[in-house]
């Protein structure tokens, strides 16, 4: 074992330990669990965890004391952690306990009912239920047990395109290199008090809790309920730091809570996870206008974010592609690639691969890497699906997913132009989506705002898009749907489409 690494993820904790000045860790509903708490749980479990060997430890529970307090206690017993989610179906969490290995869980009272009879459970809240692990004070650790670079800090799921789950390693020296590169951008203080808004089992919880955990400052959840008024709840929680996905600025427009300076405490506003609108961003800082706002890009093989872009009020707007906020400049270390058909390098535009220090070591399961990697001048790429196009400078503009574009009575269609179009038309927000009809594939699209008629809607968009491309169908919705992880949720969005395009006969 290399003890000169002293860049484990737990050592983001440990600085902020020394930091908070007895200071609160997570503020859950009415609970206030400092970092003295959080640390004492996390040597306790973290003991017994590692007295029994475990390597690999799935953290099933919501959020609360054991899921923060066994997160890091994975990571104090040198384990790589797993964060599930208890309100997964089981068959489905039992998929991913065996695909990752875990072989011991720290559960709350609901995780407990779905852990597998195999696996070693610590469940601290559940009192006399059985559990096999019970943590006592002689095995406690005194100091967080050391880690190597190339160890495994944690495993992720994404929900590959069969709907298999798709386990993602991220290193400890990734994450050692991502967080410094952030120590660099912003001044976060103890001070400060970071929302909590994000499913542990998504890699941007990272950023809430070690960035928080990083400066000594407390990290707030936010119920669902907080929603219905923010600017309420960020008031009475001292909110400075916001993360979230777009999705979120919808949600809060809609209840009321965007008007000028109704969030005048933030100091930072960040957004990931899917495209940010210049609408969206502009609302945003009406509300929150003392707070410096980005928009920050990643996919979970490249360590939660690894390219941000900082708004400005006059310049951003002129320089957004099909009103999306650039992703900006990637991170420093790394390199990128634009990749044209025959992954042929382009200068301009072209699917985004990334390569550097961020780049997980891979799958799982080798088979699912299966065209996601690329090896080019001694370097291993990682091809994101997304399509970007340079700005001025190092910015990148985010253009769609590669399965974005749709051809129609051949047309080649970009959805997001179509969608940006709608914008311009009035609309509050679109979805365009690709569904196949009695025709072949047509275009469908979801809307939100005030309901307009599809004659208005038409006109209007042959204004400013070919007659091919302008779309067939138009749905008016209140809201859109979002998957667990809060992004709008295309996939069910697709289905409605599908089944009005091609309803089930009756009788």
């Amino acid at each position: 074992m290399d003890t000169s690494f002293t860049g484990g993820l737990h050592s983001r904790f440990l600085r902020g330990l020394e930091r908070s000045d007895g200071g609160v860790a997570v503020h859950v509903g009415e609970q206030a669990i400092t970092y003295d708490r959080l640390h004492e749980l996390a040597l306790l479990w973290g003991g017994a965890l590692a007295e029994a060997g475990a390597r690999t430890v799935g953290v099933l529970a919501g959020k609360g004391v054991t899921a923060y307090a066994g997160i890091l206690a994975g990571l104090y017993a040198g384990a790589t952690v797993v964060p599930l989610r208890p309100d997964f179906p089981a068959a489905r969490t039992a998929q991913m306990i065996e695909a990752a290995g875990v072989d011991a869980v720290v559960a709350d009272a609901r995780g407990l009912t779905l852990v597998p009879p195999s696996v070693t459970v610590l469940a601290p809240e559940c009192g006399d239920q059985p559990s096999v692990l019970r943590p006592r004070e002689a095995q406690a650790l005194t100091t967080p047990r050391p880690v190597r670079p190339e160890d495994t800090a944690y495993v992720l799921f994404t929900s590959g395109s069969t709907g298999r789950p798709k386990g993602v390693r991220i290193g400890h020296a990734a994450t050692e290199h991502y967080f410094g590169l952030l120590d660099e951008r912003y001044d976060f203080t103890p001070e400060d008090v970071f929302s909590q808004t994000f499913d542990l089992n998504f890699d941007c919880a990272m950023f809430d809790l070690f960035c928080a955990w990083g400066a000594g400052a407390p990290a707030v959840v936010l119920p669902g309920t907080a929603y219905r008024n923010l600017p309420a709840f960020a008031a009475e929680r001292g909110l400075t730091v916001w993360f979230s996905t777009p999705s979120a600025i919808d949600l809060v427009r809609r209840t009321g809570g965007l008007t000028p300076g109704a969030l005048p405490g933030l100091r930072w506003s960040f957004f990931a996870g899917e495209a940010l609108t210049v609408r969206d961003t502009a609302d945003w800082r009406i509300a929150a206008p003392n707070a410096i706002a980005e928009n920050l890009y990643g996919p979970t093989e490249l360590t939660i974010t690894v390219a941000g872009y900082r708004w400005d009020d006059e310049v951003t707007p002129r320089v957004a592609v099909n009103g999306v906020v650039p992703i900006g400049e990637v991170h420093a270390g790394h390199d990128y690639l634009l990749l044209g058909p025959g992954d042929v390098e382009e200068p301009e535009e072209g699917e985004l691969a990334i390569a550097g220090p961020q780049l997980t070591p891979g799958y799982l399961d080798p088979a699912d890497e299966r065209g996601r990697f690329l090896d080019r001048d001694g370097r291993r790429f990682y091809r994101t699906g997304d399509r970007v196009r340079r700005l001025g400078g190092d910015d990148l503009a985010y253009l769609g997913r590669l399965d974005s574009q749709v051809q129609v009575l051949g047309w080649r269609i970009e959805l997001t132009e179509v969608e940006h179009a709608l914008r311009d038309c009035g609309v509050l927000d679109a979805v365009a989506l690709g569904v196949a009809g009695d025709a072949g594939t047509e275009l469908f699209v979801f809307y939100t705002g005030g309901e307009r008629p599809v004659i208005e809607l038409v006109r209007a968009l042959r204004q400013v898009l070919p007659e091919g491309v302008i779309p067939r169908h138009y749905r008016h919705v209140d809201e859109f749907p979002l998957n667990t992880n809060r992004k709008i949720d295309r996939k069910a969005l697709a289905g409605v489409a599908a089944e009005l395009l091609s309803p089930v006969p009756v009788g």
